[in-house]
């Protein structure tokens, strides 16, 4: 009967993870078994210490910026499939999806309704933020979700620019206020160096041989 039991539990954990996976709609499916923390310019105690996942249980954001292929966004994919793994339930957006995501709720006025459901995922990442200019519907729903979010809910941006920037691509007032509450409880993580993808297909890594023979 114990064996039947925990069989069924973990069926019942599986499928619940399952779920979270396919309801958080990540990317790529990055995760940290191909993550190689000596390539990355993030110091690799603080790499250690995001894996933890405590930070979340805190409500606390992370902040991770730097030029474009140097991580950024494998980090937080990977670490959103690790809180998945643990049980959580995860939002995943770049700004303009979350921007087309509220103005359609907009349309209905659904909005607090739609902010409410993203917010009720433990961890909230917002990815690539600054790759486009964003106007006053970007800014806005950046802001809500933050501000809903806020001593709530942990969330991740990732941006080429550091969140003191963000008032250069979005209306400033609203900039000013989401990273305020942003980066009051953040770890704030700088990424450098040269892109991992440019270095990967300049070496032949990003594809795998063709074969001559056919």
């Amino acid at each position: 009967m114990r064996i039947l039991l925990e069989a069924e539990i973990k069926g019942r954990d599986e499928a619940t993870r399952r779920n979270h996976r396919k309801q958080a709609q990540l990317p790529s499916g990055k995760t940290f078994e191909s993550w190689k923390e000596e390539d990355s310019s993030i110091p690799v105690p603080t790499q250690h210490a995001l894996m933890t996942l405590e930070w979340i249980s805190r409500a606390e954001n992370l902040a991770c910026a730097g030029p474009s292929g140097t991580g950024k966004s494998h980090l937080a994919e990977a670490l959103a499939n690790k809180a998945i793994d643990q049980g959580m339930k995860v939002s995943w957006f770049t700004l303009e999806s979350l921007t087309a995501h509220l103005g359609r709720a907009t349309v209905d006025n659904t909005v607090p309704k739609a902010v409410a459901k993203i917010t009720r995922s433990d961890l909230i990442v917002v990815d690539d933020i600054g790759m486009l200019p964003s106007g006053q519907a970007a800014a806005e729903a950046f802001y809500r979700v933050i501000d809903a979010a806020y001593e709530r809910r942990s969330v991740i941006v990732t941006s080429n620019l550091h969140p003191s920037g963000f008032d250069s691509i979005m209306p400033k007032t609203l900039a000013t206020a989401a990273v305020d509450r942003l980066l009051h409880h953040a770890h704030i993580v700088l990424t450098e160096g040269s892109s991992l993808r440019l270095t990967q297909a300049t070496t032949g890594q990003g594809v795998q041989p063709l074969d001559p023979a056919g």
